[in-house]
């Protein structure tokens, strides 16, 4: 099995580095493959709702974004870690986020997802709903941990000293190991679940 996980802090190997590498080493042990993707140190625009993705089946603007779709559909699981700066997740990631899930047309039903957040001192739980959002838009059933996803430390190095987090991180991998490997038992005996054909409601009469 394969997970992917999001650095969309722009120190590669800053607090938020270390909360995925705490995770990344337990599903090692799992034996499951991982890639650390980092991206926050990259020049990514957002979203211009230009609809190439449309018909093309990728995004407009060919950069990270078109590379780590093709990831995204390989893995099982897709974890996201960002920093806090204003009590949301940092600019650079969400442009990411908003380009990947829009642009990509494939089946994301199951595949699990779980955010990680990386702050000083506040804001983490803010920015963890927020990220959230872009599991549960696209039927991707949300990992959870012992308390909300979150590590403390202005530096990888403080990072390293929140026992707790850290904490936190080994068993979050854990239960979401466990839902993958559940799901994909799932997946061989009954299938997807059976979907409804898509109703969109606009509320303008």
């Amino acid at each position: 099995m394969k997970v992917l996980l999001i650095n969309g802090s722009p120190h590669a190997k800053g607090s938020t580095y270390t909360a995925l590498h705490e995770m990344e080493q337990i599903f090692a042990g799992e034996g499951m493959e991982t890639e650390i993707l980092h991206i926050g140190n990259q020049d990514i625009r957002g979203c211009v709702a230009c609809g190439f993705c449309g018909g093309h089946g990728r995004c407009a603007f060919n950069d990270v974004v078109n590379e780590a779709a093709q990831k995204f559909e390989a893995c099982d699981g897709l974890v996201v870690g960002s920093p806090v700066y204003y009590a949301s997740a940092n600019a650079t990631l969400v442009a990411f986020l908003d380009r990947l899930f829009y642009s990509t047309h494939f089946d994301k039903t199951m595949k699990v997802g779980a955010a990680v957040a990386s702050a000083r001192r506040g804001g983490l739980s803010a920015t963890f709903d927020e990220l959230n959002k872009y599991f549960t838009i696209c039927g991707m059933p949300v990992a959870s941990g012992q308390y909300w996803n979150s590590i403390h430390g202005n530096n990888a190095d403080e990072a390293a000293q929140d026992a707790e987090g850290l904490q936190i991180m080994r068993t979050l991998a854990v239960n979401m190991a466990f839902l993958m490997k559940s799901i994909a038992l799932g997946k061989e005996r009954y299938g997807l679940p059976e979907k409804e054909p898509v109703c969109r409601t606009n509320f303008i009469r």
